[in-house]
């Protein structure tokens, strides 16, 4: 049982984290990095929150998929034998897969932004006139994979209720009852 509580645990805390960084930078420091007083200030000042951001992003998302293996392992019976459990883990094992492959596009995108600190901008993720092309480009693409790695973390909170709603006694017995 101890084991199941300490996966559970870097499961959730590791989500949460990943979740809500992303939501956090795409709502306000992508936004706020644009209000400086000179243009080229922007994108450093973007450049320097997402590089002190990746670090602890990194070790989020290992915590995650610590816990996720934990649990995983603890739970090989329920997935083997009680209805639902299986499709579940399926689905969710997928869209952490889209999850950890936005946020690893991102980061690229995010480096080749973070190359050029002190390019004008108007904020993180929207180019000024005078933003170099492949800077505006990855910018571009970075104004809509900021609301991604939100979203596919937020549906897996999500799907991660969902499994812990199977679990009850309830729906277990009901689930071994019906095989």
């Amino acid at each position: 049982m101890a084991s199941s509580t300490v996966s559970r645990s870097l499961h959730d805390v590791g989500l949460a984290a990943w979740f809500g960084g992303t939501l956090a930078n795409a709502v306000a420091l992508n936004t706020a990095s644009g209000h400086t007083s000179n243009p080229a200030d922007s994108g450093r000042v973007a450049n320097i929150g997402w590089d002190r951001w990746t670090p602890v992003n990194a070790a989020a998302i290992a915590i995650h998929l610590a816990g996720s293996i934990g649990q995983l392992s603890a739970n090989k019976s329920r997935l083997a034998g009680q209805s639902g459990v299986g499709t579940m883990a399926i689905v969710k094992t997928g869209v952490t897969a889209a999850a950890l492959g936005v946020t690893a596009y991102s980061r690229l995108l995010g480096k080749k932004v973070s190359a050029h600190t002190d390019v004008p901008v108007n904020d993180a993720t929207t180019p000024a006139q005078s933003t170099p092309p492949d800077v505006a480009a990855a910018q571009k693409q970075l104004a809509l994979l900021q609301w991604a790695a939100p979203a596919l973390t937020g549906t897996l909170v999500v799907i991660s209720s969902f499994a812990g709603e199977q679990q009850r006694p309830t729906n277990v017995l009901r689930s071994l009852l019906r095989s």
